[in-house]
């Protein structure tokens, strides 16, 4: 069966002035053309090429020798050649180049720069890209708890957290409790495994372990309280909120690098303030 948006190995089935017609010889009826710049040198009828199937301009299928950049179903980073009225245009490897239509998009985008999209097939039956991968992410293989990864953000959610492709195709998520700064769509991150869950989906953290994170989030505190000339308006009581917004740093986290300061003699905390010794 020849599937669009797949590489496939198909036979020569007959030659033209033009070309070669591919299929299957159980399906002669079911053909394809090769074009002649595309036909390698030598071949002959019942030979076997190895193509990628996609359409034309004029929306008929059509075979390349080409190696696209991504195959349907799954995720590639391709460079925005265009951006049009109907959408954004991507390179993926081949003489047509892939639309990106406006409601696939989940960011503002640029020529020249790169996205991160999934290929699939519209129900006009042509192919095209969303940068709504999540479903075509795949599950993990080879990682471990605390390995350090490298991803892409592709979604925000306020209340789940931040979404993000490992490696560009693994199933990521920084959860809300550990969001303390801001993202943005197509950032690369670093981030730490903190978590396998059984279906294969990764839990990150873009900080260290609690005994090593410690000494830069002191003084981070220690830089925010200079900002402050020297003295906070509150104590370690201060709220999650506050916390969030001064520090990027959860509640926990911050009462350990205070506690940390304060034990190495660099804080003094009242009743209302932290001041700096």
């Amino acid at each position: 069966m020849i599937e669009l948006g797949r590489k496939q190995e198909l036979k020569v089935l007959r030659e033209k002035e033009f070309g070669v017609y591919l299929g299957e010889q159980e399906h002669p009826e079911a053909s394809i053309l090769l074009p002649k710049k595309q036909v390698p040198d030598g071949t002959k009828i019942g030979d076997s090429i190895h193509v990628f199937i996609y359409k034309d301009s004029e929306d008929r299928l059509i075979a390349t020798t080409a190696e696209p950049k991504l195959e349907a179903g799954q995720t590639a980073l391709l460079k925005i050649k265009e951006i049009t009225k109907i959408g954004a245009f991507l390179d993926m490897g081949l003489e047509k180049d892939l639309l990106l239509p406006f409601k696939e998009q989940t960011a503002k985008l640029r020529a020249g720069e790169e996205c991160l999209v999934a290929l699939y097939v519209d129900k006009s039956s042509r192919l095209a890209a969303t940068m709504k991968v999540y479903p075509y992410l795949q599950t993990a293989e080879g990682f471990r708890k605390d390995d350090k990864v490298t991803g892409r953000v592709y979604e925000i959610n306020d209340r789940l957290g931040v979404f993000v492709a490992v490696d560009d195709k693994y199933y990521g998520m920084i959860p809300a409790k550990e969001v303390f700064r801001t993202f943005r769509i197509g950032e690369v991150i670093e981030a730490r495994i903190t978590k396998i869950r059984p279906d294969g989906k990764l839990d990150l953290s873009c900080r260290e372990k609690a005994y090593l994170q410690i000494d830069k989030d002191a003084e981070d505190i220690l830089k925010v309280i200079d900002e402050f000339d020297g003295a906070l308006p509150f104590s370690d009581k201060v709220s999650p909120e506050v916390i969030k917004r001064e520090f990027n740093l959860s509640k926990n986290a911050f009462k350990r690098a205070v506690g940390h300061l304060l034990k190495e003699g660099k804080i003094e905390i009242t009743e209302n303030s932290i001041l700096r010794k």
